[in-house]
Formats: structure tokens, C-alpha cells, sequence
């Protein structure tokens, strides 16, 4: 499944095309490298999501063979490792 599809799926991040911006800004990262939207996802891949709030770490658990699922298969298919608030005023 593309990276962008599987952000919105997992709802990580709430639309596609804002998925995919990041990923031209180069705000997303598999596994350290940054990555296109067009990019595998595989299980195992800890994806980087680098928001202007705050930055995420996620483990992919499962990847879905479709493009919806419900809100609770959702929550299944990444599991947030860490995340971090940015300092706005830093």
C-alpha cells in the first residue's frame, strides 16, 4: 500500500492530500529516510511524522488489502512508539 494511502487509512494524519504534501516537504520518514507517497509500506517500517505541533514515531503492525476500514481495525494497523511537543516559542 502507497505511504499516503496507508496515513490516511490508519488515520495518522485526516486526508490524502495533506499525506502527500508532507511527504514533498520531506516530513515523513520510513524507517530514517525520508519517503515519497508513493512509497511501500510494509509491516515492521516505523514511519516519522514530523507535524508542526509535535513529531511521532509509529510502528506499522498490519497493512490492509483495502482502502477503508473501520475506525477500530484502524487503531490496530500502527502503534505510536513516542511522541514529542515542539517548543512554539523556541
Amino acid at each position: 500500500m502507497r505511504l499516503d494511502l496507508f496515513l490516511k487509512v490508519s488515520r495518522i494524519i485526516p486526508r490524502r492530500p495533506l499525506a502527500k504534501r508532507l511527504c514533498d516537504e520531506g516530513r515523513i520518514r520510513i524507517n530514517g529516510r525520508p519517503a515519497k507517497a508513493a512509497a511501500e509500506i510494509r509491516a515492521g517500517d516505523v514511519l516519522e511524522v514530523d507535524l508542526p505541533d509535535s513529531d511521532r514515531r509509529y510502528r506499522v503492525d498490519e497493512v490492509p488489502d483495502r482502502k477503508s476500514v473501520s475506525r477500530v481495525q484502524a487503531r490496530l494497523l500502527a502503534v505510536l512508539l513516542d511522541s514529542h511537543r515542539k517548543d512554539p516559542f523556541a
